[in-house]
């Protein structure tokens, strides 16, 4: 058996991550990719220090960093315009050190692609894992050329994992949050004043400016799952929500293309698994701890993970042995992760006068608070420190 073989299933963030994490480590690593193209269209990324850490572990933090544009003033507004919690990207920078790099998902997939070698990442080729192997057995994935044995399995493949189904049958899956969103991005003739979201009964709206003009979009409210716009015009849908909201946020969506917008029903793993390996298999990202987007931490603790993974592997050991130490360092940040995110959703879902009422005003008040101690309130997550992943030509 090749044990130092890996195959990733899925080209999304997380698989393009792990795949140059395995390559930094001298790990052969093919990625294969259900579809077509890796450019998604029409969506941006928030990239917060923690996620950007551990990407200048892989070399490529400072390139998209670069792609980032400089914020104006931050925060939350009431639908009025008024603002409830207001900070700056320079106050923010000093206090974790770093920024949050708002970029378009399409800019941090080339960035990791650029990055592998040429071939390493197979589009048009689904794969499927066969079997999960164990101590003294490859794990097996089916592709369009035949079976493939390998010594390590990175599952990748998204919220509707299958290979996570064929691990863990018993795990009762994702959950409907009760949120569906929409993005889009729009290049306007004049960049907007303020960044960040907008908070009104049961839903939310985000304003986020990238680089080349280009604004990204999005909304989240509560709806049935599976509804969609009665004409099938997302972006009249979205006119309809918010059109009547402060400025400059209804321009903006006039501006949007239709075909661009995206939208779709959040789903999450609001139950966690019991680990994220079993065998030779991996899982990583939205397969092993899918979350609600209201902490804007999904792509960035696949990151995370990725980075997590690469450094616990001995190139010229069984690729397989630390697995259990994989679980061990991912599951409970994860797990944590997934259930503040949906705590803030409960937030978000609240829409009676009283509510809100009080919502706004507890908003408003931590918004008084300095900027330190508001700011802290973050630290768990946008402290953490990625490992150092050593070359293969450096000593461990």
């Amino acid at each position: 058996m090749n044990r130092q073989q890996a195959i990733v299933i899925g080209g999304g963030i997380g698989g393009l991550t792990a795949a140059l994490a395995l390559h930094r480590r001298g790990v052969p690593v093919t990625v294969h990719e259900r579809a077509t193209s890796l450019e998604p269209v029409g969506a941006g990324l928030a990239l917060a220090p923690n996620a950007l850490r551990a990407l200048d572990r892989l070399g490529v933090g400072e390139r998209l960093r670069a792609l980032a544009a400089p914020h104006p003033a931050v925060g939350l507004r009431h639908p009025t315009g008024r603002w409830l919690v207001r900070t700056d990207s320079a106050t923010f920078e000093t206090h974790f050190g770093d920024t949050i790099a708002a970029v378009a998902r399409a800019d941090v997939i080339a960035a990791l692609v650029d990055a592998l070698p040429d071939g390493t990442v197979r589009t048009g080729s689904p794969a499927a894992l066969v079997t999960p192997g164990n101590a003294t057995e490859p794990a097996v994935v089916r592709t369009a050329t035949g079976e493939q044995p390998a010594g390590l399995v990175v599952a990748a493949d998204g919220i509707r994992s299958a290979t996570r189904e064929l691990l863990f049958p018993r795990h009762p899956g994702p959950r409907y949050s009760g949120f569906t969103t929409w993005r889009t991005i729009v290049t306007p003739d004049r960049p907007p004043a303020a960044a960040g979201e907008i908070w009104g009964p049961g839903r939310i709206a985000g304003i986020i400016p990238l680089a080349d003009r280009r604004v990204y979009l999005y909304g989240a409210a509560l709806a049935p799952a599976g509804a969609r716009a009665a004409d099938g015009d997302e972006k009249a849908e979205l006119l309809r929500r918010y059109g009547t909201w402060c400025a400059p946020l209804p321009r903006l969506l006039a501006l949007a293309e239709p075909e661009r917008v995206l939208r779709h029903d959040v789903w999450d793993l609001a139950d966690p698994l019991p680990a994220h390996h079993h065998g030779r298999v991996a899982l990583l990202g939205d397969a092993a701890h899918a979350m609600c987007p209201f902490q804007g931490q999904g792509a960035c603790q696949a990151v995370e993970d990725a980075v997590v993974l690469a450094s616990l592997l001995t190139p010229t050991a069984d690729l397989a042995a630390p697995l259990p130490a994989y679980t061990a360092a991912r599951l409970p940040r994860t797990t944590a992760i997934v259930a503040g995110s949906r705590r803030l959703g409960s937030l978000i879902a609240l829409r009676t006068p009283a509510a809100t009422f009080l919502r706004t005003t507890a908003l408003t008040l931590a918004g008084l608070l300095p900027a330190r101690a508001l700011l802290s309130l973050s630290a768990d997550t946008y402290d953490w420190q990625p490992p150092v992943l050593h070359t293969p030509h450096t000593p461990a």
